[in-house]
């Protein structure tokens, strides 16, 4: 505990995604014996300039006590950069981070393959549909799923995991009970009994632009490999792919070919660079790893159950109609699946929709709920091939 008062403290003053952290552990048997040395022994390890100096000594140690106190109240784990606990993989990057904060349980990360599933937030429904599909494979293989919580292709991974009851690693770029993207969090609530939650922002850090690259890092650093579902010329997750490149030149990084179209771009030109390999199939990421433990007895043969995800390709094969849209008679009296294991709020969403577009506002009309928590179930209800988007935010039976 005092360990984590002064890495805290530390982080406070110097900020985060720094290398001298980790040069700190090799240079003093404790952050405490740093913190003691005061000034002259700040000066004299040689790591800091004048500013961050100034910085490191306006900076009260009881600054962490506050955060530790919050984190105590919210039943947050800590693990600190040189806690016994602190995955090696991270550690091993140029720049880890100082203290993680983690709601749930981390797994052995060093002793376990994992992957991480990126993409676009504005996924299309091929990507949202292949993601969830692949990570849910994946997962029945005993790989532990790693994303960013993000709408899109992060959001169908980590659904894709929980429905395989499989672990998966949500790493975020704010504070871990900051109320961010608010429709993710029962998502978010759920990782945490079969996986964790995970920042190295304290908790009620706001999110900022320049903490995604940031979290990226982390993200690729926990990762045996990286698949990259759908990503644009400028996407983020490029920025991931090069992170973990950097980090190990011969990490593995895989990719799911696209239409030729702009939601494509960055995915498609990484398998034509050869930077990337080209999957179809779940099998070819585990078939790529020679000297991975895979730690799991399930059944990787086993399918998503029809009732879960009866349109989602299997294996990576793209839609019979990939496009999604059925002709209908919208005179037709709607057709409602029965027995679909729904909640009541998803029944009340799936029984006001019918096969004539209906706008998220009258869904919201209909139920009686607000559009915020509507939205997850929509989300829900299209990655199970229940509903299809089909104009703005107007839904429609398929």
């Amino acid at each position: 505990m005092n360990n984590l008062r002064y890495w805290i403290w530390f982080t406070q003053a110097i900020g985060y995604c720094t290398t001298k952290a980790k040069q700190l552990t090799f240079l003093y048997n404790s952050i405490e014996e740093f913190y003691l040395g005061g000034e002259s022994e700040w000066r004299l390890s040689g790591l800091f300039n004048n500013k961050e100096i100034e910085k490191m000594s306006k900076i009260p140690l009881d600054i962490s006590d506050e955060i530790i106190g919050k984190c105590i109240t919210y039943f947050y784990d800590t693990v600190c950069i040189d806690s016994p606990e602190y995955p090696k993989c991270l550690f091993d990057i140029d720049d880890p981070p100082a203290v993680l904060y983690i709601s749930g349980a981390l797994p052995d990360i060093d002793d376990r393959m994992s992957i991480a599933v990126i993409g676009t937030r504005k996924a299309s429904m091929y990507g949202i549909k292949s993601s969830y599909n692949m990570a849910y494979q994946l997962s029945k293989a005993g790989v532990t799923i790693i994303s960013g919580g993000a709408l899109g292709v992060d959001c169908s991974s980590h659904l894709g995991t929980l429905a395989a009851d499989g672990v998966t690693i949500c790493v975020l770029g704010c504070g871990i009970n900051y109320d961010y993207l608010r429709e993710n969090a029962k998502m978010r609530s759920d990782i945490t009994f079969k996986g964790a939650v995970i920042s190295e922002y304290p908790p009620d850090t706001e999110p900022k632009s320049y903490h995604f690259p940031q979290r990226n890092r982390i993200i690729s650093a926990l990762s045996d490999g990286i698949l990259v579902i759908e990503a644009g010329s400028r996407s983020g997750s490029l920025i991931t792919v090069n992170s973990a490149l950097e980090q190990d030149a011969s990490k593995k990084i895989f990719a799911l070919a696209g239409p030729v179209d702009s939601h494509f771009d960055g995915s498609n030109k990484l398998i034509k660079n050869k930077v990337a390999t080209m999957v179809t199939d779940y099998k070819d990421i585990i078939d790529a790893f020679d000297n991975v433990y895979v730690t799991t007895e399930l059944d990787v043969s086993a399918q998503p159950s029809d009732d879960v995800i009866d349109v989602i390709p299997i294996k990576g094969k793209p839609p019979e109609n990939i496009n999604g849209l059925k002709t209908y008679d919208l005179s037709e009296v709607p057709q409602h699946k029965e027995n679909l294991n729904l909640s009541e709020d998803e029944k009340s969403v799936y029984y006001a929709i019918n096969y004539e577009p209906v706008h998220i506002d009258k869904i919201s009309e209909i139920t009686n709920l607000p559009v915020f928590k509507i939205l997850p179930i929509i989300t829900t209800l299209e990655l199970r091939g229940l509903i299809k988007c089909v104009q703005g935010r107007s839904y429609r039976l398929i």
